[in-house]
């Protein structure tokens, strides 16, 4: 049997469709006998769904030197 903290790396790769066949199957059968893990399992798989549901969006970098520049103002020298 896998250890909790091989679980919860799995249970990761998992979330991201990168781990193997095999992994995931030790992970199922460490979830059945590890109440801690299958909460944990639970929850991560919980946040996942709601990041990919949030649709966020990121500001361009124009959009960030704009927001600097106003935020910022070059002092003029004379």
């Amino acid at each position: 049997m896998i250890s909790c903290q091989e679980a919860a790396v799995i249970c990761n790769k998992a979330q991201y469709r990168e781990a193997k066949f095999l992994e995931i199957l030790r992970l199922k059968f460490h979830i059945l006998m590890c109440k801690t893990c299958s909460k944990y399992t639970k929850k991560n798989t919980k946040l996942t769904s709601l990041c990919e549901q949030a649709r966020l969006n990121a500001l361009s970098e124009k959009d960030k030197l704009d927001m600097k520049e106003k935020l910022y103002p070059k002092s003029k020298q004379e």
